[in-house]
């Protein structure tokens, strides 16, 4: 009996649920961080560390976490990271002040480390080369549907109930996620019940991953400067996100004075706008990459989406018109999975069967980028009074990852001296992709 509706495909649904989850924690204390800071009495450097204390947790963790997917499997690293950060989400409710707050975040970004990285492990296991970036798209496009979505559900918890509600009833929803995991999911597509036979061999044939055990060759990663660049530019391109993920509802409520209703509406616009930026890249990335090369064509995205972020900040901040402002910050979001997908599409690229630690890696790198936004852009502020003039900084940082990307080479991975150009497909498996 024909295979309707592809194994894959199915899988992908399951990991999009995974980051909608993760983003919809993730960005709930950033909602609330106006009513956080009044009860607790936090200036912005001080609720910049607490931001910080996520960022800095999430990046420690970012290797180990994709090391262990490597080893173990996705699926038990899965398991044991909902499950934790669900329990922390709930005792961010619990909080009592700065120090719990601090201790309580720092735990919380344990638990979500890893959830990018072994969602790329499960891609490179999961799918063919020639839609890598179709899969990691749907990982981009989970992180904006979860974070526009959140506003719309912890804004009105919040005023209805306090802040801490959100916190509890976002904790609960991620265990949902863990038995849905636990009962159905499998590392391997031969693992799967019920999947043809001809989608499990045209995925095993064409896929990034190669089932033999071998230790992650750090000695010669450490001097591949692809992977270098692309780590940097990675750390770089977080100043954006993490704007967007933590610091944006409080600068648009105390830096533009909207009211928490337009901040609500306005955050989660801009996320509609990046959950289009991942379908746009879902069909054109991996097209782009496939006409242009993967050398070419992951660079000039790369370069075109920081480059063009870094004007929109420099326009966001000079401009006194709220209006314009919320428009170039939406328009700026649109790039950001633009940027994410062609990120993770690199990680497995590059790192093939080990694509869950390069994507730690690169995670690692970028988590230290959001922890440094997330205590600087808090210090401008309260030195300059003036919400505006980190946007700069933030458009510098963006200007220098683009420049990085001149450097980055996702043809070759880094684990073979001689690495070619591996998008082919016969003809019959090119169909069966299509439809």
């Amino acid at each position: 009996m024909k295979n309707k509706f592809p194994y894959r495909y199915r899988v992908l649904i399951m990991l999009f649920f995974l980051i909608l989850i993760t983003y919809l924690d993730r960005i709930c204390i950033s909602l609330v961080g106006v009513r956080i800071k009044t009860e607790f009495n936090l200036s912005n450097t001080q609720f910049g560390y607490v931001l910080g204390a996520f960022a800095l947790a999430y990046a420690l963790f970012e290797i180990p976490a994709g090391i262990l997917g490597d080893r173990i499997g996705q699926k038990k690293v899965f398991i044991r990271i909902v499950i934790w950060w669900s329990l922390f989400t709930v005792l961010t409710g619990a909080t009592t002040g700065f120090i719990t707050l601090i201790f309580t975040r720092f735990l919380f970004g344990m638990g979500e480390a890893g959830a990018f990285p072994n969602g790329c492990g499960t891609i490179s296991r999961w799918f063919p080369v020639a839609e890598t970036s179709k899969g990691t798209s749907w990982l981009m496009i989970g992180s904006s549907s979860g974070a526009a979505i959140a506003p719309l559900i912890v804004v009105p918890l919040a005023v209805a109930y306090g802040w801490r509600a959100p916190f509890f009833v976002n904790g609960l929803i991620g265990l949902v996620w863990v038995m849905v995991c636990f009962v159905w999911f499998k590392d391997e597509p031969g693992e799967m019940k019920n999947i043809s036979e001809k989608e499990k061999l045209l995925i095993e044939n064409n896929r990034r991953f190669i089932s033999h055990e071998q230790k992650f060759p750090w000695s010669i990663a450490l001097k591949n400067r692809s992977l270098w660049a692309l780590a940097l530019a990675s750390f770089c391109s977080q100043w954006a996100l993490y704007f967007f993920i933590a610091w944006m509802p409080v600068y648009l409520q105390e830096g533009r004075h909207f009211s928490e209703t337009a901040m609500k509406f306005t955050t989660s616009y801009l996320f509609v706008v990046g959950i289009i930026g991942g379908l746009f890249s879902a069909f054109f990335i991996d097209r782009f990459v496939k006409k242009k090369g993967i050398k070419l064509g992951r660079r000039l995205i790369g370069m075109v989406a920081l480059g063009v972020m870094g004007l929109l900040f420099i326009t966001a901040a000079i401009t006194t018109s709220n209006a314009i402002a919320s428009a170039c910050l939406m328009f700026c979001y649109f790039f950001i999975p633009v940027n994410g997908i062609n990120y993770f599409s690199a990680c497995v690229d590059i790192g093939k069967n080990k694509a869950g630690t390069v994507a730690g890696i690169i995670n690692f790198s970028g988590s230290m980028g959001a922890f440094f936004l997330s205590i600087v852009f808090g210090k401008i502020a309260d030195v300059t009074h003036n919400f505006n003039t980190p946007l700069f900084v933030v458009a510098g940082v963006l200007f220098a990852g683009c420049l990085l990307w001149l450097l980055v080479d996702a043809s070759k991975p880094f684990t073979e001296k001689n690495a070619v150009n591996v998008y082919k497909i016969t003809a019959g498996e090119e169909d069966f992709v299509r439809n």
